[in-house]
């Protein structure tokens, strides 16, 4: 998952997302649990898209706050 693509997205398709690669992680640490996962690469992909998708949410979130006390100021 690219940076730049995630940073296009609004708050809640990337809620989607992250939601959407839970699922996936899941999936493939099920499979490797039965022995039916020969490549483990997509646990680690999975858990760093996850975490790249958490961070630019976080950083919006954060800017809309910021943004809705100025407003209110």
């Amino acid at each position: 998952m690219n940076v730049e693509d995630l940073r296009s997205k609004s708050i809640d398709e990337l809620v989607k997302i992250v939601l959407d690669l839970r699922k996936a992680q899941f999936n493939a640490r099920f499979q490797q649990s039965q022995g039916a996962l020969e490549n483990t690469a997509p646990i680690r992909v999975a858990r760093r898209d996850i975490a790249r998708a958490k961070t630019i949410l976080n950083e919006k979130r954060a800017a809309e706050v910021k943004s809705a006390a100025k407003k209110a100021a």
